[in-house]
């Protein structure tokens, strides 16, 4: 049985809900950003209380399909930033569709109608968010991030950066008191 799990974003995500489901006693067969797979059904009850298990983690158990489209949307949008964005050699549009099987326009109408925001304004939210992470730890140059990113340019990297923060990545790594956001609070 499949469960959609809502702020799954990171490997160590992952490995928190595993640990609060096996604690509770289930086998998993998989467990992926934003879903798992039990080895059993559950009932309604079993299910209950693995949503308020998960709840006090901050996670929520997602029921009905559109949430379930949204989160799947994100969850490949931020394995693609945090993991795969040098390999992406295709437009986003058709990455989506592909990854998930389903006609983009209608992706995207989801997506803008439930989160107010285009899928292409909150991917280039995550990468700002990972170019001020990469900023911070200072091991890479501008050069470095913007090839990692896939952006163009350096330029082009430094314009959206200042479109989105008002700070230039120069200023921002200088001042680097500027809080970034959180990425499941995009």
């Amino acid at each position: 049985m499949k469960l959609y799990i809502k702020n799954m974003v990171c490997d160590r995500c992952k490995m928190v809900v595993k640990n609060e489901i096996e604690n509770l006693g289930y086998s998993l067969v998989k467990v992926e950003l934003g879903e798992i797979e039990l080895n059993q059904e559950i009932t309604d009850i079993q299910k209950k209380d693995i949503k308020l298990n998960l709840e006090k983690f901050g996670f929520e158990v997602i029921d009905d399909k559109r949430s379930r489209i949204i989160e799947l949307i994100k969850n490949k949008l931020i394995d693609l930033v945090q993991n795969k964005n040098a390999d992406l050699d295709k437009n986003l549009s058709i990455f989506l569709s592909e990854n998930l099987n389903q006609d983009y326009s209608k992706l995207s109408n989801l997506f803008s109608e439930i989160e107010g925001v285009s899928i292409e304004k909150y991917f280039i939210n995550l990468k700002i968010e990972k170019v001020k992470e990469l900023i911070i730890y200072d091991e890479l140059s501008f050069s470095e991030i913007a090839d990692l990113l896939n952006y163009s340019s350096v330029a082009h990297l430094s314009n959206q950066f200042k479109k989105i923060t008002g700070f230039t990545p120069t200023h921002f790594k200088q001042i680097k008191e500027a809080k970034r956001t959180q990425i499941d609070k995009l």
